[in-house]
This record gives structure tokens, C-alpha cells and sequence, in this order.
């Protein structure tokens, strides 16, 4: 029996025998971080080890798009819009320079010369927002502090900051990634940014091989707590703009915990659905279901966890407005989730528990590995694989068939898993 892994970034083949457990329990723990901590060593012992820092749709393809030059390009190739692309064509698709890493993100990444403009004001408030989110988490942690990587690209159209936090008190992993980007990429790349690229292109009227201008700012994020009772949180809030014509923002934020508590699915939904309501009282309802579909596991049948909000290609109302919803969503994210970390970050749990956390956790890799279209995207591309992967969480577990007990936590969790439903 064979088990594929990867060591800094080289995949290799590891022998197991064959008498070991039908299972897979991957550690993906750095192995400083597994010096500094014995106990994840010891979780990790017999197992096989993989090196590496995953987010919806458009905050991987934000990551690819600069790190595509990172791998020089092969000669073109033109991709169809599906969803499996051609790796040598994905290389030569997007007209971007090569990235350098800086000691510091520059003041105005985007380098916009208009304060007032959207493109300025979206900037400003992702960095807002990921100091806060970053102040808020290491101060329920207590211990661990975020790790700063600024980048920007060779020819000065943007760059980005990414936060990262490991081996923490209470979260294992947690990551809080910016992106702001201009550039040029082929008419036939931009299907892989929007399923109504042909409204896009036709509503610019460019000529058959004219290349598609954009800009787009994104913040992505993950949280991995270590406690089975505190719940992996996820986000990501973008805007994305071709000219001043063709423009949409998207994003959403979703919660995946291991064992369900009513009143903190409610706290939760319920904070997303107040920022909904202030603005369409139909939002939050038609998001909820967009979320619940977006995150469906097919092969399982079931979804990677909860729910919360996801919306993408939103451009319905005036750009003004669409900018204070999306900050208003961005600025709900420590409100919804911190308060659920504090209440149970301290929870004593049993081995059984963390083992059903790591089941669950491996749902969590195989839905953004094979359904996530940005992470597809982006591996394929040949993007900055640190950054890509980032939402993978550390350690996961496999076990041939497993299946909750009847009538445990696990078997109640997994009943909503099956079959959403709404909290609020």
C-alpha cells in the first residue's frame, strides 16, 4: 500500500504497511512547530506529513494572480470555460509581473491616486478589517501572535499582506489573507472569475482578442481552533471590476462547527441576518441558500458545515451601497464568531471528540481540494502554493466508512450536515 504526500512542496510516495488501519490521519504541522509542540508530535506519530499553509472562489484566484509568475509561463494555449483547465494554458492566461516579497505592505497597495474612489475605500476597509479581525483573535488566544508576509507585484499594479498564526493556545491555524490587484487577463479567462463573463464581455463590446481589463480587492480568512467545541469560522468579502460599467462585489461568511449548539448557530445566523436585514430583508434568506448550496460535498451528499451568508456577481444597486453592505458583513465577523470562541474555547473534551473534529476536518480539505473552484484554480495554475492553501487545516483524519453511533452528538450534527436547515 501506497500513501502520496508531499515534503516542501515535492510529492512523493510513502510505503505504509499494509496491516496498518484502512485510515489516513495527515499531519500537516511544520516541524519546528511539532518541536514546540510535543502533543501535536505525538498525535502525528505513525502517520504520514505534508508541508503546507486554501478560499471562495475569486480569494484564490486573487492569490493566483499573483503568483502565476512565480513558474515561468509555457507557450499559450486558449482554456475552455470549464471547470477543468488546461495547466500550461492557465499559465500564460493573465498579463501580471512576477511578485516580490517586501518588508512592509506599502501604504496604498492598490496605488489608486483618488482617496474618494471605490477602489481607494475598498482597500482601506479590508485593512481595517483584517487589523481588527487579527487584533481580535490573538487576543482570545492569549498566546500566539500572526506572522506579517507583504508581497507586491514587479511592475507596481498591487500587491498584499498575509497573516498567518500558528500552533496557537486556541486555534491551530488561522489566517487572514489580503489581496489587491490590476491587471489584464484573455476574454477566455474570465469565466474562471464569473459565471456571466458573456454578459461582461458583451456589455464592453471588446474585439475578438482584445485583452479584458480588471481590478480586485479582496480579504480572505480561515480560523482552526484547536477545542472540537469551537467551530472553524470562514470568510471572504471582494469587489471585482472590469470598467466603471461592469463591477460586482461578492463574498459571504460561513461557520463549520464538529458538534452542534442551538444557541450559537443562532448568535451566529442571527448576527449575519441583522447586517442583511439593514439593508434587503430578502438578502439574508436568498444567501443562506446560496451558502447551504455553494458548500455541498456532492460525493457525501452532506455539507462541509453550517452555512451563514454567500453571495457572488452582486451588482443589483448602486455600487455606494453595495460597498456599506459588504462592509457591514466584514465588520459582523468578530460580533458573530468571537463570542462563540470565548464561551468554549476552555470546554474540556474526550479523545473521541477530537478524533470526530479531525473526521470532520478531513470533509473540510476534500470539499475546498475538489470542489472549491479558486482553490482548483490556483493548483492547477501553478500560484503561491502557501497561499492557496492556507484554509487547509493542519491535521485531518480519514476512516474507511466511518458512521456516527445512533443517537449521539455526532449522529445529530450529521442529520443537519444532510439536510440543512435555517436557525433564525
Amino acid at each position: 500500500m501506497a500513501r502520496a504526500t508531499a515534503i516542501a512542496g515535492r510529492p512523493y510516495i510513502a510505503a505504509v504497511p499494509a496491516n496498518e488501519p484502512a485510515l489516513a490521519h495527515i499531519n500537516l504541522l511544520p516541524p519546528q512547530h511539532a518541536q514546540r509542540n510535543p502533543e501535536a508530535l505525538t498525535n502525528a506519530q505513525g502517520t504520514t506529513s505534508l508541508w503546507g499553509p486554501i478560499t471562495a472562489f475569486c480569494s484564490a484566484c486573487l492569490i493566483t494572480l499573483a503568483g502565476l509568475t512565480m513558474r515561468r509561463p509555457s507557450p499559450p494555449a486558449v482554456p475552455q470555460a470549464r471547470p477543468e483547465w488546461d495547466t500550461d494554458g492557465l499559465l500564460s492566461m493573465l498579463a501580471i509581473e512576477g511578485i516580490q516579497d517586501v518588508s512592509a505592505a506599502p501604504t496604498v497597495i492598490g496605488k489608486d491616486a483618488d482617496p474618494n474612489s471605490l477602489h481607494r475605500r475598498m482597500e482601506e476597509m479590508l485593512r481595517h478589517g483584517q487589523d481588527e479581525i487579527c487584533a481580535a483573535i490573538e487576543k482570545s488566544d492569549g498566546e500566539a501572535k500572526f506572522r506579517s508576509d507583504a508581497w507586491t507585484l514587479s511592475n507596481g499594479n498591487g500587491g498584499g499582506l498575509s497573516r498567518v498564526m500558528a500552533n496557537g493556545k486556541v486555534w491551530e491555524k488561522a489566517g487572514v489573507n489580503l489581496s489587491v490587484i490590476r491587471g489584464t487577463m484573455p476574454q477566455a479567462a474570465l469565466p474562471a472569475a464569473t459565471e456571466k463573463a458573456a454578459v461582461y464581455l458583451q456589455n464592453m463590446g471588446l474585439k475578438p482578442g482584445e485583452p479584458v481589463p480588471f481590478f480586485v480587492a479582496s480579504l480572505s480568512c480561515v480560523m482552526h481552533p484547536r477545542n472540537p467545541h469551537c467551530p472553524t469560522m470562514h470568510f471572504n468579502y471582494r469587489y471585482f471590476e472590469l470598467d466603471k460599467n461592469n463591477w460586482w462585489f461578492a463574498g459571504g461568511s460561513d461557520i463549520t462547527p464538529a458538534y452542534l449548539d442551538e444557541d450559537d448557530m443562532k448568535h451566529f445566523h442571527g448576527t449575519y441576518k441583522k447586517a442583511c436585514d439593514k439593508f434587503d430583508p430578502a438578502f439574508f434568506p436568498k444567501f443562506k441558500k446560496q451558502a447551504d448550496e455553494y458548500f455541498l460535498i456532492k460525493h457525501r451528499g452532506e455539507t462541509r458545515g453550517l452555512g451563514g451568508i454567500f453571495f457572488d456577481d452582486l451588482n443589483d444597486r448602486d455600487p455606494d451601497t453595495l460597498f456599506q453592505f459588504a462592509k457591514e458583513c466584514l465588520g459582523s465577523v468578530v460580533p458573530a464568531y468571537v463570542p462563540i470562541i470565548e464561551k468554549h474555547k476552555n470546554d474540556s473534551f474526550t479523545e473521541e471528540q477530537k478524533r470526530w473534529q479531525l473526521i470532520r476536518r478531513g470533509r473540510y480539505a476534500e470539499f475546498n481540494l475538489v470542489y472549491d473552484r479558486g482553490t482548483i484554480f490556483g493548483l492547477k495554475a501553478g500560484g503561491r502554493i502557501e497561499s492557496i492553501l492556507m484554509t487547509i487545516p493542519e491535521t485531518v483524519r480519514w476512516e474507511y466508512n466511518h458512521q456516527p453511533e445512533p443517537g449521539s452528538e455526532e449522529e445529530k450534527i450529521m442529520k443537519l450536515f444532510k439536510n440543512p436547515r435555517d436557525f433564525v
